[in-house]
C-alpha cells in the first residue's frame, strides 16, 4: 500500500489535535478476546479475489463482499462512489466502503483502513514483476480484516448478551462497553494509485471522503488508520504525524497496547513521517487520527517492511500474531472507552 516515508510535514490545518479528548485508559486486559484466526481467514477471503486494482472486476466483486460482511454483522452500510484522477490521468471507479455501529448515537469512533491493491509492484527485487499488480494481503486486506473481525464481535452473542444483566458473561466481560458510542469502520479506496513524483496522488479515497464525508458535518472523538498490521515481525513504531497532530490518541493507543500484553508490538520508539490516509482525515476533516504502521529500521529492501509493493506481498507472509497484537490493542481501546 502506501506512500513514501517522509522526513518533513505535510501542508493544511489541522482543527482538533489540540483539543483534549475524554479517553481514560484501563489499567487491567479486557476479557474479550480478538480471534487472529478469524481475521486471517477475512484477510484470505480478500485475497481469493485477486489483486483488488481500480477498475478492476476483482475489486468490484471485493467491493460486494466487504459490504455484505459488514451488513451481516448488523452494521448500516454507506458505499460512497466517485470517479476520481490518478497522477497519470486515469479515471478511477472508487468506492469507500462505511460501515457504521450504531450510527445514531453522536459520540463516535472512527476505524479505517485502505481496500484497494497497488497495480504495481514496483519495489520487487526482480524488475520483471514491476508492472504486476499485488496481491496486498497486508498491504490493503489485512487492515480490513482486522475490522472486520471487530464489527463480528460487536455483533455476536456474547455481545449482545451484554444487554442482560443476569448474565455472568455480560457482567465479567462485556460491562465495559460503552453503551453512548458509535463506531464507524471506513475501508477507503484509490490509496495505492500514487506515484513518488506526485505527492497528492496517495490516498485518493480519503481525500475525498474528507472533502466529502458520507454524512454531512460527521465527526468523531478520534480516528485509527489500520495500514499493513499482518506482516511477519512487524513492530509499530509511532508515526510522526500521528504525534504531530494526535498525541493524546498515539499515548492512548501505545498504552492499550502495554495493558493487554502487546508492548512488544508497540514499541515506544519513534518512526518516520507517512503520507497515508490519515493525512486528510486530520488536516482537512479535522479529525485527530492516528496511523498504525509498521517500520522496520533495519530492512535493506523497505522501512515498510520486505514485501512492501512487491508479489511477496501474500497470505504465506501474513502472521496471525502480529494480527492478533493489533487486533487485541483495539479491543482494550474499544472496550474501555469512557
Amino acid at each position: 500500500m502506501l506512500t513514501a516515508l517522509l522526513l518533513t510535514a505535510c501542508g493544511g490545518t489541522q482543527k482538533s489535535s489540540n483539543e483534549p479528548l475524554t479517553t481514560t485508559g484501563a489499567t487491567t486486559a479486557v476479557e474479550v478476546q480478538f480471534l487472529a484466526d478469524s481475521a486471517f481467514a477475512f484477510c484470505q477471503q480478500q485475497c481469493d479475489f485477486g489483486p483488488r486494482t481500480m477498475n478492476s472486476e476483482a475489486h468490484e466483486r471485493c467491493a460486494q463482499w466487504i459490504a455484505a460482511k459488514f451488513q451481516g454483522y448488523g452494521m448500516d452500510v454507506i458505499e460512497q462512489r466517485a470517479t476520481l484522477k490518478g497522477f497519470d490521468g486515469t479515471p478511477l471507479l472508487s468506492n469507500n466502503i462505511i460501515a457504521s455501529y450504531h450510527p445514531e448515537r453522536e459520540n463516535r469512533i472512527m476505524l479505517c483502513a485502505h481496500w484497494d491493491s497497488r497495480p504495481w509492484a514496483d519495489n520487487d527485487p526482480d524488475e520483471a514483476n514491476h508492472r504486476t499488480p499485488v496481491m496486498a494481503a497486508n498491504d490493503g486486506a489485512s487492515g480490513v480484516a482486522v475490522m472486520l473481525e471487530l464489527a463480528r464481535l460487536l455483533s455476536s452473542e456474547v455481545t449482545k448478551a451484554s444487554q442482560d444483566t443476569t448474565s455472568a458473561v455480560a457482567n465479567s466481560q462485556l460491562s465495559i462497553l460503552n453503551s453512548q458510542i458509535g463506531i464507524d469502520f471506513i475501508c477507503f479506496d484509490a490509496e495505492d494509485w500514487g506515484d513518488d513524483g506526485h505527492s497528492d496522488s496517495w490516498a485518493l479515497g480519503a481525500q475525498y471522503w474528507a472533502a466529502h464525508p458520507h454524512k454531512a458535518g460527521y465527526t468523531a472523538r478520534y480516528g485509527i488508520l489500520l495500514d499493513m498490521v499482518g506482516g511477519q515481525q512487524a513492530r509499530f513504531y509511532r508515526e510522526g504525524f500521528s504525534q504531530d497532530r494526535a498525541p493524546q490518541v498515539v499515548s492512548r493507543v501505545w498504552q492499550a497496547a502495554e495493558v493487554a500484553g502487546f508492548s512488544s508490538f508497540f514499541p515506544k520508539q519513534d518512526g518516520g513521517y507517512v503520507t497515508d490516509d490519515h493525512g486528510p482525515v486530520n488536516d482537512v476533516a479535522g479529525i485527530p487520527c492516528i496511523d498504525i504502521i509498521p517500520f522496520y529500521p533495519d530492512c535493506r529492501e523497505s522501512s515498510f517492511g520486505p514485501t512492501w509493493h512487491t508479489v511477496s506481498d501474500d497470505m504465506a507472509h501474513i502472521d496471525r500474531a502480529t494480527l492478533k497484537a493489533v487486533g487485541q490493542t483495539l479491543v482494550q481501546v474499544l472496550f474501555t472507552e469512557q
